[in-house]
This record gives structure tokens, C-alpha cells and sequence, in this order.
């Protein structure tokens, strides 16, 4: 088990990086779609829809995504981001505040109906957010992505070696405080090397002022607590649903959406900060 996912996460590792840094802007958004699409296959399956339902959603997410990528493409040359903010405030009150509301409360969405709209507000942002900050530098989205990652591995193994106090026992039995104190250990010292190393992918608002590396570790405490926040939200939809991956598509991870759980929390704020700030 152990090799085949080592190997299943090499293979994706490089496929990812040559995406990233070779495709055209056109192809990453359509490459974007090939990681979101099925997700969204993967949560119609986690709120009961039907195979065709799923389907239906899948062409659901699909037909928002080009939409928002239309009218961004029409409205760039006018400096135009009305859209785009919006999908990212959106996204991002979503999971500062309904979803610890929603998991300190024992309370998901109830009805099919608000669960695939609550699917949207997770799977169309991470798109975007996943299309536009690309466009603002391959290196920068590689960055941003890079919080989730070493925080979930940090929080593995601290959690593994020290973890003694559960984060959320009913949620995610294997998820301890101290792991969380490793995740939080760890981005901090990626925040330093990130100001050190790549300073010119500091939030602009960082960029001029003398304490930006505080600000900027500051933003990054946040995106890495809103990535717990994704990790523990899908956690509980495999617990209502009573399965234990979202898929079986990638061997030894489970599902997409297993992969990206933290992303799809991380990735929209983060767009709204270098949109805005």
C-alpha cells in the first residue's frame, strides 16, 4: 500500500509540475478542470445523488467554471474583477464562518438541494482561484499550494508522534491538537524561507511596509487553519455517508477530493488576498 502510494503521488507530483509551468493558460484552465470535475463527481456521490445526477452535476460545476472563465477572458482587458471577487468572498465567509459553525454544532447540510449548492461554493472558487492565481505566476500558485501540503504532512507526523489530545473525535478520530501545533510549527518556518527566498511573491500589501514577513506569516497561520477546516469538513461528509475515501480513482489516496480538501478552503482566500490587498 505504501509503494502504490508513493508512486501514485510521484506520477501526480510530475504531471502537476509540467502543467503547471508548460501549458498555456487556456490548457491549465482546461488541465484545472481534469482536478475539479471530478470532484464534483465524488461529492454528488458523498450527498446520495444518483449516477445520472452525479453526471448532471459533474456538467453543472463544468457549465459555472466556463461561464466565470468567459467573462473573465471579456473582461480583462477593461480591469474588470467584479465576478471573481465576489466567487472568492463568497467562498471565503463560507469557510471563516459557516463551516466551524457547522462542525461545532454536529450540523451538516440537510437537504440534497443545499448540499450541492454547498458543493459550488467549494469546487467552482477552487477552480478559479486554481486558474487566476496561475496566470498571476506558476511559482506563486506552487507557493500557495505548498501551505496545505506541508501543514497535512506536519500534522501527520506530529500528530503521529506526539498526538495525545483529539482536535475533533466525532469528525476525524486521528486528528489531535498536537498535530495541529506541528502544522502551525511548520508553516511558520515556511513563511520565513517564503520571505526570504521569494519576497517578490509577498501579498502586495507586504511588499513596501517594515513588518510585511509578520504580515505575511500572519496571512499564512490563517490559510493553514482554514486548510484543517476543509480536511475536517470533507472528513465529515465520508462520516454521514459512511465511507472512508471520496473515491478510488488515485490507488493508495482514495478519491480527488480526498487530495484537494484542503485546497478548496486554502486556495479562494488566498485569491481574494492577492486580488484585493
Amino acid at each position: 500500500m505504501l509503494k502504490t502510494r508513493v508512486l501514485t503521488a510521484l506520477v501526480l507530483l510530475i504531471l502537476f509540475l509540467a502543467a503547471l509551468f508548460w501549458l498555456p493558460s487556456r490548457a491549465w484552465a482546461v488541465f484545472s478542470g481534469v482536478l475539479v470535475f471530478p470532484a464534483a463527481w465524488e461529492w454528488g456521490k458523498l450527498i446520495k445523488l444518483r449516477r445520472m445526477a452525479c453526471g448532471l452535476y459533474v456538467v453543472l460545476v463544468a457549465a459555472v467554471c466556463a461561464s466565470l472563465y468567459v467573462w473573465a477572458q471579456s473582461n480583462a482587458a477593461i480591469g474588470q474583477n467584479t465576478a471573481q471577487i465576489a466567487v472568492y468572498l463568497v467562498a471565503s465567509l463560507f469557510w471563516v464562518v459557516v463551516v466551524p459553525l457547522w462542525l461545532w454544532r454536529s450540523r451538516l447540510p440537510q437537504s440534497r438541494m443545499l448540499a450541492a449548492l454547498t458543493g459550488l461554493v467549494v469546487l467552482v472558487p477552487t477552480w478559479l482561484a486554481l486558474v487566476e492565481l496561475r496566470n498571476l505566476g506558476p511559482a506563486l500558485l506552487l507557493l500557495l499550494m505548498s501551505v496545505a501540503w506541508i501543514s497535512d504532512t506536519a500534522a501527520y507526523f506530529a500528530g503521529r508522534r506526539f498526538g495525545r489530545h483529539k482536535l475533533a473525535p466525532s469528525i476525524s478520530p486521528g486528528k489531535t491538537w498536537e498535530g495541529v501545533a506541528g502544522a502551525v510549527l511548520a508553516v511558520s518556518g515556511y513563511a520565513a524561507l517564503w520571505s526570504y527566498a521569494w519576497p517578490q511573491y509577498l501579498l502586495p500589501a507586504f511588499k513596501s511596509v517594515p513588518f510585511g514577513a509578520l504580515g505575511m506569516l500572519l496571512f499564512l497561520w490563517l490559510l493553514t487553519a482554514l486548510g484543517i477546516y476543509g480536511d475536517l469538513f470533507e472528513s465529515a461528509l465520508k462520516r454521514r455517508a459512511g465511507v472512508k475515501d471520496s473515491g478510488v480513482l488515485l490507488p493508495g489516496h482514495g478519491g480527488v477530493l480526498d487530495r484537494i480538501d484542503a485546497l478548496t478552503a486554502v486556495l479562494p482566500l488566498a485569491a481574494l488576498g492577492y486580488l484585493l490587498l
